[in-house]
């Protein structure tokens, strides 16, 4: 934090004599420059003259008086004013308070405030904190049936929590929106004690309309407001476009050039067995053809990796982004967009395989040629479609197709494409961000995964069926580059699934157990977010849970967790109260309403 010193001392001096002049601007003044209160005695002794204009009658010692009053009260608002001054410059020196050097008192008791364990809201609500007494929390919550018991956190080790910005905090112009209520939220989220945020880089917005020519307006203004809050950074590399999954609320779609060349060669797509186009993302398929004015796909991308490390190398040597994570696919995650809302995909449908573009089904048949059998050069066309159930399909259901010669050779080939995307982009983002964290997201596809084929997850990519770990490769690709992996769903329990879709055969639990311990046994870190928003405690105590699991011998815990997202919502009493409450567990810092 930057430091006082005389200069804010007399910085803020002078904003109160500027401030003293404007006002004074704005006061009634006499025909002489002298001030006059219409209300005061003096203003009666003005008269008309027959000539039109104004004469004075013994008004001399009132005009004295109310000059020197005027003095007397612009002295007051000075030494009002260096007092003020003194006093944010004293708790920007020694308290490390977070106070701009134009602070208002608003923001001084809004300081104190916090530092004395309440909550300050950006609309002002104030309330005590989690860690205030019981009772004080006993009345900040109404009456509710029983909670279930707790587990007590208190003294273990600490996880950082980070929250997810808004997807389009930076829009396409170049402009942080809604900066300066932005600003008031992440002091919140400091004085909640939050480590840092995550924000999404996005590539149709910084590389929007030439190749290589790259716009961080935004993201510099943004990442310097952040740095002056000191919190920490965790940048994701949006290769994708924003809009028609679940949760997006903005359109950001890929660079206008990506997509003049997709419109005279769609192949750069991925693409379903009926033909439909995916624009969300670019296929693996491209990722060594030079379609894309003559540079391959994993060249365009490192590219963009390296400009961004250039730019903000300040932030990387000063440690304020702690976290790179690398987009992979759809949604950012590494996954094929296997179930997509655009096409009429509704949870928990199975998704279709997305792999019939030129370049991919030449892939394909290079495979089945070098396996000698040409024939399996094709997709499965018994699969179903994206809303299908598993036992309705002869591909997925019990004994079907995917556990045929065919079905195995096609799902190693499926699954072994996206390992070797991961790869490829895993070593170009290593060279870019040597020294650096990186990470990759994994999408949490639990639905139909009580079934023996696992289906959703087959077709999302991850060839993990009964009889078959499909985690452990994608873990050992994230090793070879040393990248903590990102999960998601860690919110979820799978009683609330089989309630709310009994159909589903939905198992958030099992699949969160299998992918952290595939991770753990490959020697990487971590992470994990929730996949909808949450506000609850039970959600909040699920995901400690996974973040910290019980009796575990060798004492494994994620090494961060991200939230999804900030919102106006987040900032309701209720909801922020519990998120408080969550981060100071995450953290090892006990509460004093446990339910025990």
């Amino acid at each position: 934090m930057q430091q006082a010193g005389p200069a804010d001392d007399d910085e803020d001096e002078e904003m109160g004599v500027k401030e003293e002049e404007e006002d004074g601007d704005e006061e009634e003044e006499d025909d002489d420059g002298y001030y006059m209160d219409p209300r005061s005695p003096a203003a009666a002794t003005v008269v008309s003259t027959p000539g039109g204009g104004g004469g004075r009658a013994g008004g001399t010692p009132n005009r004295r008086r109310a000059r020197e009053e005027k003095e007397r009260t612009k002295m007051r608002e000075r030494q009002r004013r260096a007092i003020t001054g003194r006093i944010l410059a004293g708790l920007r020196q020694h308290g490390n308070y977070s106070l701009r050097a134009r602070a208002d008192i608003n923001e001084v008791i809004a300081a104190l405030a916090r530092e004395a364990g309440w909550v300050v809201l950006p609309d002002g609500t104030t309330f005590p904190s989690s860690s205030s007494s019981s009772a004080a929390v006993a009345a900040q919550v109404p009456d509710v049936a029983p909670r279930p018991p707790e587990r007590d956190f208190a003294g273990t080790p600490y996880v950082p929590v980070y929250v997810m910005l808004p997807l389009g905090v930076v829009n396409g112009n170049g402009e942080v929106v809604d900066a300066d209520e932005l600003v008031g939220q992440l002091r919140v989220l400091k004085a909640a004690g939050v480590d840092g945020v995550m924000v999404d880089c996005w590539w149709g917005n910084v590389e929007a309309h030439r190749p290589q020519e790259y716009n961080w307006t935004g993201y510099r203004r943004l990442f310097q407001m952040i740095r002056e809050l000191k919190l920490k950074l965790q940048v994701v590399m949006s290769f994708h476009e924003c809009g028609g999954n679940v949760g997006d609320d903005i359109s950001i779609p890929l660079p206008h050039w990506v997509i003049e060349i997709g419109r005279s060669n769609p192949d750069i797509y991925f693409t379903d067995r009926a033909g439909r186009r995916n624009t969300e993302c670019l296929s693996w398929g491209i990722d060594k053809e030079r379609v894309l004015q003559g540079r391959t796909a994993v060249e365009v991308y490192f590219d963009f990796m390296r400009s961004f490390r250039v730019e903000f190398d300040e932030y990387f040597e000063d440690g304020i982004i702690s976290e790179i994570e690398i987009g992979l696919g759809a949604c950012g995650e590494l996954r094929y967009p296997s179930y997509p809302a655009k096409h009429g995909w509704k949870y928990p449908g199975i998704g279709e395989f997305q792999c019939y573009d030129r370049y991919l089904q030449k892939s394909l048949r290079k495979a089945a040629e070098a396996r000698g059998h040409t024939i399996w050069a094709r997709g499965p066309d018994n699969a179903g479609h994206y809303n299908s159930e598993p036992n309705l399909t002869g591909f997925f259901c019990d004994g079907g197709d995917y556990d045929s010669y065919y079905g195995r050779f096609f799902l190693s080939w499926y699954s072994q494409t996206l390992v070797d995307h991961a790869d490829r982009v895993l070593m170009l983002a290593r060279l870019a961000f040597e020294g650096s964290n990186i990470a990759v997201k994994v999408s949490g596809v639990h639905w139909w995964y009580k079934t023996a084929s696992h289906a959703a997850e087959l077709t999302a990519g991850f060839y993990n069926p009964c009889n078959r770990d499909g985690y452990a490769p994608i873990a050992a690709v994230l090793k070879k580059y040393d990248a903590a992996l990102n999960f998601t769903c860690v919110e979820l329990r799978t009683m609330d699934q089989h309630e709310v879709y009994p159909e589903a055969f939905a198992d958030p639990e099992g699949l969160v157990w299998q992918v952290l311990n595939a991770a753990w046994d490959a020697g990487i870190q971590v992470a994990s977010e929730n996949a909808l928003p949450c506000y609850d405690r039970d959600g909040f105590n699920k995901i400690l849970e996974n973040a910290k699991p019980l009796n575990d011998p060798d004492g494994r815990h994620l090494f961060g967790f991200t939230y999804l997202r900030l919102s106006n919502v987040l900032f309701e009493r209720p909801n922020f109260f519990e998120f408080e409450r969550f981060v100071k567990r995450m953290h090892g810092e006990a509460v004093l309403d446990l339910q025990v």
